[in-house]
């Protein structure tokens, strides 16, 4: 992505980018709910991104860095199930975190059409 925007954007990019993803895991998750001997899967990102970003703050080249060098990892989970199909899919759950993802993906689409806006009332004076 061109850096004109400052790092707010690219950040924020990023970010959408996990919570899709985040989003397409548990729509595969509950997909799978009933395959027997489906194990669910997860995205990890966050502490990993949030320790890149802390260890770069005040330099803006080096957060340009950390967030272009920030990658998702798809884990599968290794709950225990009481299911006799060792299925270890919870539906409340993913249900649960992929609401939790879409307002988050909300909140930072807004944020990023917020700093568009500022942006562009700086250029029109």
């Amino acid at each position: 992505m061109n850096h004109i925007f400052g790092n707010g954007i690219l950040v924020s990019e990023k970010s959408l980018d996990f919570l899709w993803k985040k989003q397409s895991v548990s729509a595969g998750n509950l997909a799978n709910v009933d395959t027997p001997g489906y194990k669910a899967k997860y995205v990890t990102f966050e502490d990993m991104y949030r320790a890149k970003l802390k260890g770069a703050s005040g330099d803006g080249a080096a957060v340009r860095r950390a967030a272009d060098s920030a990658v998702w990892q798809i884990e599968e989970s290794d709950t225990e199930t009481a299911r006799m199909d060792g299925n270890n899919v919870v539906a409340d759950a993913e249900l649960s975190e992929m609401t939790k993802s879409a307002l988050q993906y909300q909140f930072t689409i807004q944020s990023v059409n917020n700093e568009i806006s500022r942006l562009a009332s700086v250029i029109k004076g």
